[in-house]
């Protein structure tokens, strides 16, 4: 597909002194900031979002997503690498690690991305776009995670979330392929789409380097009768450590870092 132009506290992450410094981008950071100062950086940083396409071909697309278990500190991150046109399996980067960045709603970035992030360097292609299941500008200071992670990794990125963060959208009908904008105030900031007939919508987003109808159009080229499209529901499971991608190819040569 052508793409034309209120609390203080430190959060003491185990990877909180973790700065990106394998990506040469101008938006690198560490991680080591207390709450206020991570909403600061947001609202910072989602003032270079890029609303629009930028040229490129996507023949790679990435899926990615991480699971923190409910009773430890045990996180995975999976980046999951697709043929766009064949949505056949291309390459899997899986990282375990210890998560202590605690679930603030809004900040979901800085508890996750940095695993992401690391799941990101191994990887031996480089995607055309990230597609990541949580919210891109669909935020309260319009930098979900597909955003951070896109603005970071200098990528295009489209945030394709299970579920609705903020704003309101009329009444959806039941037809897959059918959206309705989602917005807030006056403000346009995703859409609830329809991937499956009957089916809960997923709530699509910009990410970062591309526009809400292409991100709508992406989401939905990938969707191969499932809720999920393809690149975030394998980097769902393999996240969550499913062996029902045991059969698929790469797998076995999975990069994985023991949690220590």
């Amino acid at each position: 597909m052508q793409l034309c132009s209120k609390t203080g506290v430190i959060c003491n992450m185990r990877y909180a002194a973790f700065i990106i410094s394998f990506m040469k981008t101008p938006h690198s950071h560490a991680w080591n900031l207390n709450t206020n100062q991570a909403r600061e950086l947001q609202i910072k940083l989602s003032r270079e979002i890029i609303r629009h396409n930028c040229d490129m071909n996507i023949n790679l697309i990435a899926g990615i997503d991480v699971s923190v278990s409910r009773f430890s500190r045990a996180g995975r991150a999976a980046v999951v690498v697709l043929d766009y046109r064949s949505q056949e399996l291309h390459e899997v980067s899986i990282v375990e690690g210890d998560i202590d960045f605690p679930y603030i709603p809004g900040l979901l970035s800085f508890r996750e991305a940095p695993l992401a992030l690391r799941a990101w360097k191994r990887l031996k292609s480089r995607p055309d776009l990230l597609m990541v299941d949580g919210q891109g500008i669909a935020h309260p200071r319009r930098m979900g995670i597909a955003s951070h992670l896109g603005l970071l990794l200098n990528t295009p990125s489209i945030g394709c979330a299970k579920s609705r963060l903020i704003g309101t959208h009329s009444s959806l009908p039941e037809k897959a392929g059918s959206y309705r904008l989602l917005r807030e105030q006056n403000e346009i900031i995703g859409a609830a789409v329809r991937t499956k007939h009957g089916v809960q919508p997923v709530y699509v987003s910009i990410g970062h380097m591309i526009d809400l109808d292409s991100a709508i159009s992406l989401v939905l080229a990938c969707c191969r009768s499932y809720r999920l499209p393809q690149p975030t529901r394998l980097a769902h499971m393999a996240a969550g450590g499913s062996s029902k991608l045991a059969g698929y190819q790469n797998m076995t040569d999975k990069q994985k870092v023991q949690r220590g």
